[in-house]
């Protein structure tokens, strides 16, 4: 793709990485078979093409971002299906999230977005908050039908039925490895997943420390700074990582670390980033290190070795989380190891879509989410599944919400075969 930069414009590092990164697009359109909005809404602005010709446009001419412009954008989920697809290797993800926090510096959304994406960005990335919220939305459920906007009712429908007790798991400390210690690692506990899920930060301590991992809950690690990235609110979410790049370094010079696990892929794409965010940043150099180590849960495991299990005589549809395999290209890893403790594993049809989760597109879109969620559904629920498992706890709430399939977490199926108690989405209980 031809650009038009001036010399002056390119002098800014963000432009010149996203004119490379524009130049490399040759217009050929696969990225339009695999885009979910693309096909749901069937607009060409609607897909990675599109939108990269509305971000050259926005960033070449250096105006404002306009209201048509930032609706395309905003309807984009980051899946990243394009970047797989792409045969020209377009580094779209960059691209867009230029365009998004160009967007924020210079657009001005209408007073009830902006309201919305401050709260989010104020109540998710805190597991306090957003226990609090999760309260208040159970007590105002009975008046969803007085509520007018439909991104708050989206809001409350998110929410569980239950909210889990604090987990003390997820309180800085060390695990000891049983028996023999392999490995050293820090464990990345989260933060929405510490309010709406604590099984799965305590099923991954359990198995990790089995196979012979000193687990290590990092002191001043939390959010990985994913939801405010993505909102292009970058001083948010480079505060929120620098944290963890403090955090982890501490623990890398202090008894060291052999990796840092993420059991959260939307998580671990952004952690595994951080060198690129942190690129031009007095950081630099702690968070290439720290990205270097990241590794997503199924990675380790894969590493240890899971003892192979007797058959479990469960059909388990695995739902691939677009971060996990687009994002950071892991895609056999999860179900291999499904396959070896002993599960029966399906995959749905078109399973490089997305389930329109994508962190809080399903609170902001919810339409296009809806429709995602309900193709997504169909597709596993066509495999006659006894239960869903999936690598990311975003995909998890929103698929559980469309289905009475139980959805658990891969690590939690892991753990069970190899020692742990029942997943309690499962009926929980007895090893």
């Amino acid at each position: 793709m031809q650009t038009n930069f001036s010399p002056e414009q390119l002098r800014d590092p963000a432009i010149a990485r996203s004119n490379q990164i524009l130049r490399s697009c040759v217009h050929c359109g696969f990225c339009t078979a695999t885009c979910p909005t693309y096909q749901v809404l069937g607009d060409e602005l609607d897909s990675p093409r599109g939108r990269i010709y509305l971000i050259k446009d926005m960033l070449e001419t250096g105006r404002p971002a306009d209201a048509r412009t930032v609706k395309h954008i905003d309807r984009c989920l980051s899946c990243l299906a394009c970047m797989t697809t792409c045969p020209s290797g377009v580094d779209y993800m960059h691209l867009v999230d230029h365009a998004r926090e160009y967007i924020e510096r210079t657009y001005r959304r209408p007073f009830p977005d902006r309201a919305l994406r401050w709260v989010l960005a104020r109540v998710l990335p805190h597991p306090g908050r957003f226990r609090l919220a999760l309260l208040a939305a159970r007590v105002a459920r009975p008046f969803r039908a007085l509520i007018p906007d439909p991104r708050l009712r989206a809001m409350l429908d998110m929410a569980p039925r239950r909210i889990p007790p604090v987990s003390r798991n997820d309180d800085p400390q060390v695990f000891p490895a049983r028996g023999e210690r392999r490995m050293r690692v820090a464990l990345m506990t989260g933060c929405a997943q510490r309010a709406l899920n604590t099984d799965i930060n305590d099923a991954t301590i359990r198995l990790l420390t089995r196979l012979g991992c000193e687990v290590v809950i990092a002191e001043g690690a939390g959010c990985c700074g994913a939801l405010t990235h993505h909102m292009g609110r970058t001083d948010e979410s480079h505060a929120s990582a620098a944290r963890n790049i403090r955090a982890w370094t501490r623990e890398m010079r202090g008894a060291g670390l052999d990796a840092i696990v993420i059991n959260t892929s939307g998580c671990g794409t952004t952690v595994k980033d951080y060198g690129q965010m942190f690129r031009d940043d007095p950081l630099a150099e702690e968070a290439r290190a720290v990205a270097a180590i990241a590794r997503d849960v199924s990675e380790v495991l894969v590493r240890l070795g899971l003892p192979e299990g007797a058959p479990k005589g469960l059909r388990v549809a695995y739902h691939a989380a677009c971060s996990l395999q687009h994002g950071q290209r892991i895609k056999d890893h999860p179900r291999m190891l499904l396959r070896r403790a002993g599960f029966e594993v399906v995959e749905p049809a078109d399973a490089h879509l997305c389930c329109g989760s994508a962190g809080t597109y399903n609170l902001m879109q919810p339409e296009i989410s809806a429709e995602l969620r309900a193709r997504k559904v169909r597709t596993l629920e066509a495999k006659a599944p006894d239960l869903i498992a999936a690598g990311n706890i975003g995909c998890m709430i929103q698929i559980g919400s469309g289905t009475g399939v139980p959805v658990v977490h891969t690590v939690e199926l892991l753990d069970w075969a190899t020692g742990g108690p029942r997943p309690s989405a499962l009926g929980g209980g007895a090893t």
